[in-house]
């Protein structure tokens, strides 16, 4: 009996007292500051690892803060190596640190001793940087360790980044709104043309060096955009000495890409250069299904392929004027071709549900593409640490020229069709972007930034169509569909942004944006037949908006924080939003653009927890949207006799959504490591009286995890899935998709050399599908938009040397090239 008894309570105290132990036991922290030995002086974005002593594996990892200073906690109880290492000196290594549970190691002042050689010793350290890395107000993705995406292109690489979607159509989703930011290296880019994502399928993945994505950006960035902002980083290497990378691929489909980068830095300047070919090829197929209210029914099957050829090129220079000035000049060109082919086969019953007769439509579409931007950067250091003056100046151009085929037959004389038209488009782009940026720190904790941003985007459309006439078998110019439309869209934009703290825990930001935004568009029509003082038709948006930003931050525990933030954005119209040609590619559902579109008035309000427990880190967020004006693309109506749809995009009143965001990294052992996400949100239309649209809601959902393994030294593997849950969306609902990605990355020739292969879509569910009612009909719908598996093997080779002769702030760089985020550690 005596014996139970003192099992039973052995069994209690251990329930009682077991948790406390834990979190002692992974609640330890260590601590320090790296120095130069010769100086004292401290050395920031240094690389500092803690690794297990026994396995000799990573536990934690980051770069030093501005004052050389780390803290890492979350720490289990153990004995641990320490190294520190840093571009010009020589390794520091401390082994036996024996940190217990709740402890706080102090390891006071580490000093670095510059490297007596003239070469510099590259530094190995065990473990990679995280893929992701993870803050309250921004995610940033490190695109090297993806491997199920090499070798692809930059929509690909973006559907593997946690938060982020990519639809049938290539459009960015992020947290279910499609209306996203892109921007190229902090701004638009001129390289898109009208199209943002025809760049990005043109894009290699490995021309990116990493992909920052902010959910509810500051007063100093662009309002612009729904969900938020995607600012994709473009690879500039800065590395001292001659150093570069070569990589070829190739896979199924006929998919093929290669490449080169240069960069050559000495004290004064730094020249880079790369060139990216891309040969893709994307078949796919479809369905689209739509019943009328009479009975009657028009059944389509599409097979559809997507091939061209890309070429980039990127070069520039930066010019170190002084210790704290630098120059920068650089400029990309893109030139791609597009081939575009998609065979529709209809088949048509009346409301008995006979077949009357069948259609087969083939269409063809090619376009050259061609885009350049030239960047002029200035950056300027003041003595006071932290003040710095930044500008930069920009203009791009993109041209597109391209022929569109239609060849149509009917079984039966009542099906109507369009038995052949030739579409000859055009257009000219022209983007200049003008920005100033001033950031005064008053101490550690509080500092002011301002800036001053315009933004000017011109473009010219034309589209010149001539349909066949059957009766002489000759091409007439047809001109209700021929015209011409020119768009004007201006931003002048002021900001704002102060940051503080009250006490040692709690901090806020506030930020004030002012911006004056016009939107002028011109519908030219070419029509003989219509006055000439009537073929004019100008549209003007004219608006002044404010938007605050409300940043409240508390920290909790170590390791720990909870941040409240509020934003206010704008969804600005888009050219083929606002462009009223009528897109007939299918002729039972013909798409036209609304130059009479407002605006979207959006409030973001978002409370955002983050909590690293030992091996596992967590960011969670619940958000509430409040989007007035919505736009959408609404049916319409059905034409009688033809049952052709019209769609065009409308404002339809508001749209609320609220949601939770989970993104978690979790070490499960040495060699595995998984990232999971998880966000749902509840979304409410409120519908359109005046356009026949009833208010509709639901939960929508969706999660992917990513998991990395070390199979042996130097061999890894990556494993990715994606699900997406069945939506709202305005007039219907989508369908589930789920698709998988696998990838091997094997280091050769020293870790100079890696081969990586990778398949995409391993089970060929990647099909985007759902259901729209209208008040004249119902659809059902599929599109297959990328054929799997798809497999990629791709070979990538790093050569060059490096000189440790570079001052601190180029080794600044370096560090914050290699790991994103620099100085931020948990």
């Amino acid at each position: 009996m005596k014996l139970q008894c003192a099992r039973n309570i052995v069994f209690f105290l251990t329930l009682c007292l077991g948790p406390l132990i834990l979190y002692a036991q992974d609640n330890a922290k260590i601590s320090g500051v790296v120095v130069d030995s010769v100086t004292n002086e401290p050395i920031d974005f240094a690389s500092v690892t803690l690794l297990n002593q026994q396995t000799n594996q990573a536990v934690k990892g980051g770069q030093t803060d501005e004052q050389g200073r780390f803290s890492f906690s979350g720490i289990s109880a153990g004995t641990f190596m320490l190294r520190v290492s840093f571009v010009g000196y020589d390794a520091y290594e401390k082994r036996s640190v024996r940190i217990n549970g709740g402890q706080s190691v102090a390891m006071g002042n580490i000093k670095l001793s510059p490297s007596a050689s003239t070469m510099l010793r590259e530094v190995v350290i065990e473990g990679t940087p995280p893929a992701m890395q993870m803050g309250i107000d921004r995610k940033v993705f490190n695109p090297e360790q993806s491997i199920v995406s090499a070798g692809g292109n930059a929509s690909e690489l973006l559907a593997n980044v946690p938060s982020l979607s990519v639809d049938m159509d290539g459009n960015v989703g992020l947290r279910g709104s499609t209306n996203v930011r892109i921007l190229i290296d902090g701004k638009q880019s001129a390289l898109a043309g009208s199209n943002i994502n025809n760049l990005l399928e043109s894009l290699p993945a490995n021309s990116i060096q990493r992909i920052e994505v902010m959910t509810n950006p500051s007063s100093k960035y662009d309002p612009e955009g729904q969900g938020g902002i995607v600012n994709i980083i473009l690879k500039k290497n800065i590395r001292t000495g001659f150093n570069g990378m070569a990589r070829v691929g190739g896979g199924s489909f006929n998919n093929y890409n290669g490449g080169l980068d240069l960069n050559y830095r000495d004290s004064k300047f730094n020249y880079f250069g790369s060139y990216n070919y891309r040969r893709r090829n994307n078949p796919g197929s479809g369905f689209n299904n739509n019943t009328y209210n009479d009975g009657s029914r028009v059944y389509n099957t599409s097979d559809n392929g997507r091939t061209g050829n890309s070429h980039t090129v990127r070069l520039g220079a930066d010019f170190f004027a002084t210790e704290k000035t630098t120059l920068g000049l650089s400029a990309n060109l893109n030139l791609r071709d597009n081939m575009r082919r998609e065979d529709l086969f209809y088949t048509y019953y009346d409301s008995l549900g006979s077949v009357i007769g069948t259609s087969p439509r083939y269409t063809n579409q090619n376009e050259d593409d061609t885009g350049y931007e030239v960047n002029f950067d200035f950056k300027r250091e003041f003595k006071r640490e932290g003040e710095e003056l930044t500008a930069n100046v920009s203009y791009g151009r993109s041209k597109e020229d391209g022929i569109q085929t239609f060849e149509q037959t009917a079984t039966h004389p009542s099906i109507v069709i369009d038995p052949g038209r030739i579409n000859d488009t055009y257009e000219d782009g022209k983007n200049v972007n003008i920005q100033v940026d001033y950031v005064l720190p008053f101490s550690k904790e509080q500092k002011l930034e301002a800036g001053y941003r315009t933004t000017l985007r011109y473009s010219d459309e034309q589209q010149l169509s001539d349909a066949l006439n059957t009766s002489n078998g000759l091409y007439e110019r047809d001109y209700d569909l021929t015209n011409d439309f020119n768009m004007d869209d201006i931003v002048h934009a002021l900001y704002g942004n102060y940051q503080n703290k009250l006490t040692e825990k709690f901090g806020y930001q506030v930020g004030l944006r002012a911006e004056q935004a016009y939107l002028n568009t011109e519908y030219l029509s070419y029509d003989p037949n219509v006055a000439p003082e009537d073929r004019s038709t100008r549209g003007r948006l004219d608006y002044f908006r404010v938007y605050p930003s409300i940043y409240l931050t508390q920290e909790l525990t170590e390791g720990s924080s909870l941040q409240l933030s509020y934003t206010r954005r704008v969804n600005r119209p888009r050219g083929w939003q606002v462009n009223p040609f009528l897109d007939i590619s299918d002729p039972v559902n013909y798409r036209q653009g609304n130059p009479n579109l407002r605006p979207e008035d959006i409030h973001s309000l978002e409370l955002a927890y983050s909590k690293q427990w030992g091996k596992v880190n967590l960011t969670s967020s619940i958000y509430h949207r409040i989007t007035n004006d919505v736009v959408e693309m609404i049916v319409d109506s059905a034409a009688a006799g033809t049952n052709v749809t019209y769609s065009t995009f409308r404002n339809i009143s508001q749209n609320r959504a609220s949601g939770i965001e989970l993104i978690s990294q979790f070490t499960l052992n040495p060699n595995i490591d998984f990232m999971a996400n998880f966000n749902g949100n509840y979304q409410s239309f409120s519908g359109s009286e005046e356009y026949g649209v009833d208010p509709n809601s639901g939960f929508n959902w969706d999660a992917n995890l990513t998991g990395n393994g070390r199979i042996t030294k130097g061999l890894t593997a990556q494993v990715r899935a994606n699900y997406m849950a069945p939506r709202v969306m305005a007039q219907g609902t989508s369908r589930s998709m789920f698709f998988a990605d696998a990838g091997l990355k094997l280091s050769v020739l020293e870790d100079k050399g890696s081969i990586m292969l990778n398949v995409q879509n391993i089970f060929n569910k990647a099909r985007f599908g759902g259901t729209r009612t209208t008040a004249q009909f119902f659809s059902e719908f599929e599109r297959n938009f990328m054929r799997g598996p798809r497999a990629m093997l791709t070979f990538s080779y790093r050569f060059g040397t490096r000189n440790p002769g570079q001052d601190q702030e180029q080794r600044k760089e370096e560090n914050s090239e290699d790991f994103p985020g620099a100085g931020e550690m948990q």
